[in-house]
């Protein structure tokens, strides 16, 4: 059985705006069910444990989709996402893969978070399967590969596009752009139109550019496990 870490954010300040955020329902919920249907084992983590803050407008009506749906009726995931691992008790050598949901809550916490650091370091140098979609790329952000250069380095990645993140108004108040992170630690930035799925797949990183790209994530990481058996 494959074992498959989600690690989702503990952060819940939208900058100084007074807003909430946190992660967004889609983006976990999507990847979840493509996980658990292949018969995954799925461990759910964060850097505070317990019930990481969901970002209230992925909760909105017109922000459902039918994984969300099967997810509000869902008793066990809902506990297994209130009962979340804290970060500093996960062993990167239990699991085969990791795939990290976004949210903006991640650019402040997981993005600089330690224990996140030392766990995608240790799945990338183990060629193990890293996968994150949407702001959740942000979390490569100080991430070395094993010759200590950015692990985004000279490749093909995507991410919330800067263009999304215009649309969304808060250019101005995340603290940094995931688009331009992405470039200026090397590496080659691609999009899609903006909101449609786009995932870009290099070695055994694979990054899926907004909320659409979650389940093809998803999908591409099950296949790239499937090929390292």
């Amino acid at each position: 059985m494959k074992k498959i870490l989600m690690v989702l954010t503990s952060h819940d300040q939208l900058g100084d705006t007074g807003k909430k955020t946190g992660f967004w329902l889609e983006e976990f919920a999507a990847p979840y069910y493509v996980f658990v249907d292949a018969g995954a084992d799925v461990t759910l983590a964060s850097p505070k444990g317990g019930q990481p803050p969901l970002d209230p407008k992925s909760d909105e009506p017109d922000a459902q989709t039918d994984a969300t749906r099967r997810f509000a009726t869902d008793t066990d995931g809902q506990m297994a996402l209130a009962d979340t691992v804290p970060l500093s008790e996960v062993d990167p050598y239990h699991f085969d893969a990791v795939f990290y949901p976004g949210g903006h809550g991640p650019l402040w916490d997981l993005a600089q978070d330690t224990d996140s650091k030392t766990l995608l370091e240790a799945f990338y140098a183990a060629n193990k399967p890293i996968a994150a979609v949407c702001h959740a790329p942000g979390v490569l952000k100080h991430i070395k590969a094993p010759d200590g250069q950015p692990v985004v380095k000279d490749k093909q990645v995507t991410g919330f596009a800067n263009s999304e993140e215009a649309a969304v108004g808060l250019t101005d108040v995340v603290p940094f752009l995931v688009e331009d992170m992405l470039k200026a630690n090397g590496g080659h930035y691609s999009k899609g139109a903006d909101w449609a799925s786009h995932v870009v797949e290099d070695g055994h990183l694979i990054t899926g550019q907004n909320p659409a790209s979650s389940q093809a994530a998803a999908e591409a990481l099950l296949t790239r496990l499937d090929e390292s058996v």
